[in-house]
Parts: structure tokens; sequence; C-alpha cells
């Protein structure tokens, strides 16, 4: 985000020589580009308000503080009455401007406020309060008031007068060209964030969506265009449309689609084809011109609704939200729905079902020795292996880490069981090779038979140990 300018940049010309009142008007200005910021950026009109009260309030303060310096120098002078009535005008016309609230949209009303509020700033700080502070400093280093006051019309003047009113009129003319580069710097940005939006919407859309030169090549793509060739962008970028999709313009239409996106300047219309298998797909396309100030076409934008895609792609959604990412294998939220099944169709059949609990024994020292690509190696061999000893009624389940549920329905009897668990653990115990180096893990497998009866009570109540014990060799 590009960092606005400052409206009222803060000038050493405007330090007065009393501590307190510099302080606090260099708190002035920091409010003042505040608000003309929110002004310029468009805020609401709530924060509108809240700057202005921000402003307000320590204006007030400001004016209180500045008030006591004067008068406790210069009780019996009419000059701080003068000053403490300039005061009251601020707070005046800063309480009109705050009833514009309403037209604060309008760049008329903005720069009003804006011009009266550097203006009226620059010209209170540079003038009025430092006479005053001329004053207070003379008196403070012993010179009688009149002296004192006679002195600081002195330096008030000539030059100095001259370079007040150069100060004030370089703040006005800056002021307003500040505003205009803020306003200026809004705008891009907005445009920059409705960029951002659109770019996201094309994005994340599953029509496949694309952007050829005047000459039909592609120069820009969107994922769902990627997933629907199967393709990465970087090796469609520069080829023909009509040959990366050549069933999206068959050649009964081709001439009729182009012919009359280029002449009208848009054209919509379903197509279909067949594809590599034989089978039938159709889609319903929209083909655009862009032209560019003098009415010439420069790009083409197609967007392909096709049926068979938002299927595929549905179909690619569920499987990531249903399988570990780095094995395959079904994870957590499928173990429920199948553990559910399997236990309905033991009902049914009568057979038992086995649930197991599996983790790796040696994986963690892999996993620090070898690094955490070699532990997702092994990891995924181990699914590997467990998968071709389980039957097409069984399931393996990955938890997360090393850790696995095995679902081994349809068992005959324990013996069945037994024997199929022995032949994962002997699998799993197998060596691996890992980048030449030589390792390997076994496996503890806790065990729960459904339905629990007396008859397999005892292969429940063996212990992981005995498992591996018997797997191992």
């Amino acid at each position: 985000m590009i960092t606005p300018p400052d409206i009222f940049p803060w000038n050493a010309n405007f330090e007065t020589g009393i501590a307190v009142v510099d302080e606090q008007h260099h708190q002035l200005v920091d409010l003042l580009n505040k608000l003309v910021s929110r002004l310029a950026y468009e805020a609401d009109t709530e924060e509108l308000n809240q700057v202005f009260e921000q402003l307000n309030d320590y204006t007030l303060m400001h004016f209180k503080t500045e008030e006591g310096v004067w008068k406790k120098y210069l009780l019996e002078d009419e000059l701080p009455i003068e000053h403490e009535m300039t005061h009251r005008s601020f707070v005046t016309e800063v309480d009109i401007l705050r009833g514009k609230r309403d037209f604060l949209a309008s760049d008329k009303v903005i720069e009003e406020i804006v011009l009266f509020l550097t203006h009226w700033l620059a010209f209170h700080i540079l003038e009025a309060d430092k006479h005053m502070a001329k004053i207070i400093l003379s008196v403070q280093q012993g010179m009688a008031l009149p002296e004192a006051k006679e002195k600081a019309q002195m330096e008030m003047s000539g030059a100095m007068k001259v370079l007040i009113e150069t100060i004030l009129s370089m703040y006005d003319t800056l002021s307003s060209r500040t505003l205009q580069l803020m306003r200026e710097i809004a705008e891009r940005q907005r445009v920059e964030d409705r960029l951002r939006l659109s770019k996201k919407a094309i994005e994340s859309t599953l029509e496949s969506i694309f952007i050829t030169d005047a000459s039909g090549k592609i120069i820009d793509t969107n994922p769902s265009f990627c997933l629907d060739v199967q393709q990465e962008h970087e090796q469609i970028i520069g080829m023909d449309i009509r040959q990366i999709k050549p069933g999206l313009f068959n050649l009964d239409k081709t001439d009729e689609i182009w012919k009359t996106a280029t002449e009208i300047g848009h054209w919509a219309g379903e197509t279909v084809w067949r594809d590599a298998h034989g089978e039938v797909e159709g889609a319903w396309l929209a083909l655009s011109a862009v032209k560019d100030n003098h009415e010439v076409i420069t790009h083409y934008v197609g967007v392909v609704s096709s049926v068979s895609l938002l299927v595929k792609r549905q179909h690619i959604l569920e499987d990531e939200a249903n399988h570990d990412a780095l094995t395959g294998l079904p994870n957590r939220r499928v173990l429920h729905d199948r553990l559910s099944q399997a236990v309905m169709r033991s009902n049914r059949s009568g057979k038992l079902l086995a649930v197991c609990y599996l983790d790796l024994d040696g994986f963690k020292q892999i996993n620090d020795s070898l690094g955490h690509d070699a532990g997702d190696d092994v990891l995924r061999l181990i699914s590997g292996r467990m998968s071709k000893v389980l039957r097409g009624e069984d399931t393996v389940v990955r938890l997360g880490g090393d850790e696995f549920v095995l679902l081994l329905a349809n068992l005959d009897n324990v013996v069945n069981a037994e024997q199929l668990l022995n032949r994962i653990l002997q699998d799993i115990a197998q060596p691996i090779l890992l980048h030449g180096v030589p390792t390997g893990v076994t496996a503890s497998i806790g065990v729960a038979l459904y339905p629990r009866t007396q008859g397999n009570c005892h292969l429940s109540a063996l212990s992981a140990t005995d498992f591996r014990r018997n797997g191992a060799t």
C-alpha cells in the first residue's frame, strides 16, 4: 500500500521556542493530516466524526494551555483577549464544517475543509503564536512588557512578514496539490483492490477462462482451464486455443464463432464434440472481443461452462477432502463412515469385524537421522504395502503422523484375523533402502473385535507385542 503524503508537513519555521506550545502544535498538525487522509480516502461518516472529535477536543485543550501561558506573563494586556477571541472563532468555524458532514463526499466541501484548516493553522502558528511567543521569551529574559512588545513587533515586520506571507502562499498551493495527489493515490488503490478481487474471482471460478491475442494465441488462463486441458499454465501460453481445445471449436462452427465474435463483439452457444475415448462432451462457450481506444480488436476472452468439468472438479475436491495428501489413504474424516458401514455389514452377515490401531516402531529415529523427506517416503511405502495385503472389503486409514487404523471386515473366524494381521506386520518389517541407506521399521497393533463374543475374546486380549513378535522375521 502506498503511504499518502502529509497535507501539512511540519517545518522548523513553526517552532515558537516555547516547548509545551510547540509540542501541542505538532500534535495538531498530526491530527490535521489524519483528518485530511480520511477525507481523501473517503472514510465513512462515523470515522470522520471520530477524527473531527479528536481534532476538536485536542484543539480546545491546546487553546486552554496556550492561553494559560500568555496570561501568566500578559495578565493586564489586551493581547491575550484578542488571541482568545481568535481561538473561539476557530472552534465556531470547525463546528460549521462538521455540520456539512452529509456533503463530505463532495470534492468542493473537502477542499474547503482542507484549505481552511491548513491556512488557519499555518497563519495562526506563524503569525499570532510566534508574535505572542516572542513577547513571552523577552519577558522571561527580564525585559519590560512594553519593550518586549515593541521588539516583537519589529521582528514580525519587514523580512519576517514577507517570509510568513511566502510560507502561507506556499502552504495554500501545497495543500491543494497534495490533496489532488492523495485523491489520485486513493483512486489507484481502489482500482488495484478491484483488480485483485477480479483476479481472485477468476482464479476461483469453476468455469474455464482463457484470454488470447488477436490471432487466437493464449496469453493467460485460470486454474480451471489448466485442469480441463491437463496441462500446466506455462506450457499452454503461446499455444493456439483452436489447437489446444479443438473440440471446443469444431469444424462446423469455428468460422462462425470467430467471425461473429469479431464482427459483433460476442458469440455464445453450445458446442459438442467427442473426446479421445469417443465419449460425447458438451460445453457452453462465450467468446468476446476486446477492443482498444481505436476500436481495434486486441484480445479475445472465452468462458467455458462444462458440466463434465464441473463434475470432475467436484470429484477432485471431494477426494482432497477425504484422503490424506501424503499417502493417498482415506483420512480421519472417512473413518467414521467406513466404520459404520462395516458394523452394519457385520450385523447382517454375522461375520467378524476387526478394528485395529497401528503405529510404526522406529519411525521417529528415521525422521531424526535421515530427515522428514525420508520419513515421508517411509510412510508412502508402508501405506502401499498395507494396501496390497488388504482385501477389497478392508480399509486402512491414516490418522496422522505414523498412526493408522485398519478395518478388517468379513472375517470368518479369529484365525483369519491373526493370519491377515501377521502378513501385514511381516510386510511392514521388510527392509527399506532410502537413498542408499538400509533402514526399516516394525509396527505395533492393538485389536478390538466386533461382535465381541466368548469365542473371540482371546484375540481381543492379545497385546501389540504378541503381534509384533509373531510378525517379525
